[in-house]
């Protein structure tokens, strides 16, 4: 074929008969002209037009198959929600709701009080406050309590995890000034306590996420650092990011946070809480009030369905947490995922292999989780990515291995499926 050969846009456009085609057939002729001019035919036209078609209406957020063995996968959209949250979402959607109506006094209320008094069960706090997520809960937080005043914290928890979220430029971004104490690896409780200055608005503590400093280090109990900031009137926020309700092996709680004297904690929703994408604030009552009437706090507040996620989810913390699959896969015992990868290894024809999984998400960087896998030929990698719904694993030592840590059964059934038709 010859540039001379191709329709025009609305000639192949018009065989269609789509109200997408014109631009589809646009892109079609665009690389067909490309092909020939670098001498290669570009094939049947027509056809190309309706792969792009089908193309333009896949919806690009996918269901994926995680068999990577990292329980909670940022990439991979984090906590995966029980079936009761999404049943919560999909009665919430379908309709109007109550978000913002008190049907009792049958006059305006606000979407706070949907979860504000689960969450004080769960965690003994007086007041509660939800945001979109932990960085905008500690945007919020810093926003409402420090603007142009001074934060406190240690240099060995000005972190940055995922995406270049940096606890340094969320505190530029509030209007807050740092204070920078201790070192990397040493700060004790002496050192916030020289810090604090008339300037002083708030005293932060970070958690160190997804690094821990082993060696010669030392970091003060959050009792120490509360017993600083409150000789000096000051309030403590906690930033506990990976936000554990229930003890989840040496990972904080909120509980343990704010009894052992943090004024305000903040948290996701999406990790070890395993529910959506959120931000959750507990402390006393008058911080959170001042939080709740920043100008920042409209912009930053929660959607109707993250909200109505994040109660199904809270209930289940209250009444059954075994059936939230986040706490549910870590909960697991080694021998189920060993009979797992077996099952997956003797439909595919692979290997059983011992491997190490993680929880992910920023939460116990140093826990290895007994795990195995299902090791296959590597060569499987990009079709399996490519299949519907797409399986994603890890490429180790020239082999794909398919953690079963985080398929389920049903799940590593589907996988096996999935191989037999990537192989053809």
């Amino acid at each position: 074929m010859e540039l001379r050969d191709l329709p025009s846009v609305d000639e192949l456009a018009r065989e269609a008969g789509d109200p997408l085609a014109v631009d589809a057939a646009r892109a079609v002729i665009e690389r067909a002209r490309e092909e020939i001019r670098a001498g290669t035919d570009p094939g049947d036209l027509a056809a190309r037009l309706r792969e792009e078609l089908a193309d333009a209406r896949r919806p690009r957020l996918r269901r994926v198959l995680n068999a990577t063995g990292v329980v909670v996968h940022t990439n991979l959209g984090r906590a995966p929600l029980a079936e009761q949250a999404v049943e919560r979402v999909a009665e919430v959607a379908r309709g109007y709701s109550n978000l913002e109506y008190d049907l009792a006094a049958g006059a305006r209320g606000s979407r706070q009080d949907h979860i504000a008094a689960i969450l004080r069960r769960l965690t003994g706090a007086e007041a509660a406050l939800v945001v979109n997520n932990n960085a905008a809960a500690v945007l919020l937080a810093l926003a409402a309590l420090a603007e142009g005043r001074d934060v406190v914290v240690s240099r060995g928890e000005l972190i940055e995890i995922g995406d270049g979220f940096r606890i340094p430029d969320v505190l530029a971004r509030s209007g807050a000034r740092l204070v920078e104490v201790g070192t990397t690896n040493r700060t004790r409780a002496a050192d916030y306590e020289r810090a604090i200055g008339p300037e002083t608005a708030v005293v932060l503590r970070v958690h160190q996420s997804n690094f821990r400093v082993v060696g010669f280090e030392e970091r003060p109990r959050l009792e120490e650092v509360a017993a600083v900031a409150h000789h000096h009137g000051l309030p403590l926020v906690d930033d506990l990011g990976s936000g554990a309700i229930a003890p989840v092996e040496a990972e904080p709680t909120a509980r343990e946070s704010l009894a052992a004297g943090a004024d305000l904690v903040c948290f996701s929703g999406d990790k070890l809480l395993g529910g959506p994408q959120a931000g959750i604030v507990l402390g006393r009552v008058e911080l959170v009030e001042r939080l709740r009437r920043h100008p920042l706090q409209r912009a930053l507040r929660i959607d109707k369905l993250s909200l109505a996620a994040l109660e199904g989810t809270l209930l289940l913390q209250l009444e059954a947490p075994e059936r939230i699959p986040v706490l549910r896969t870590l909960a697991q015992g080694t021998d189920v995922v060993r009979e797992r990868a077996e099952r997956l290894a003797a439909a595919t024809g692979g290997e059983v292999e011992e491997t190490v999984g993680r929880v992910g998400g920023g939460a116990l960087p140093l826990a290895e989780l007994p795990s195995f896998a299902c090791a296959l030929e590597e060569s499987l990698a990009a079709p399996l990515r490519a299949a519907e719904p797409p399986v994603v694993g890890v490429v180790r030592d020239g082999r794909l291995l398919l953690d079963c840590l985080t398929l389920t059964d049903a799940e590593a059934e589907e996988a096996a499926s999935l191989v037999a038709a990537a192989r053809g």
